[in-house]
């Protein structure tokens, strides 16, 4: 019989706090954050920033499901 205890656990998340990564601004959220995306499809929320910006972040919060980023970086040129 198949239980709860025999599911696979859940994937580690790509990222961890305190990281630094340079991503791209894919999307806009709801409230106006920056959607990044790394490793397996995992969401980066960074707030003020701007749809195809490209920026160094640093990850602040990691959650099973989405990633929160800080930029520290800005590019100055990406289209």
């Amino acid at each position: 019989m198949w239980t709860e205890q025999h599911r696979d656990p859940e994937p580690e998340p790509p990222v961890t706090e305190g990281e630094h990564r340079t991503v791209d601004i894919t999307d806009i959220g709801d409230q106006d954050d920056g959607i990044a995306r790394v490793e397996r499809g995992y969401v980066v929320i960074v707030s003020n920033t701007e749809l195809n910006e490209r920026v160094k972040i640093e990850i602040i919060d990691v959650t099973p499901t989405v990633v929160f980023g800080d930029v520290i970086e800005r590019e100055e040129c990406y289209q």
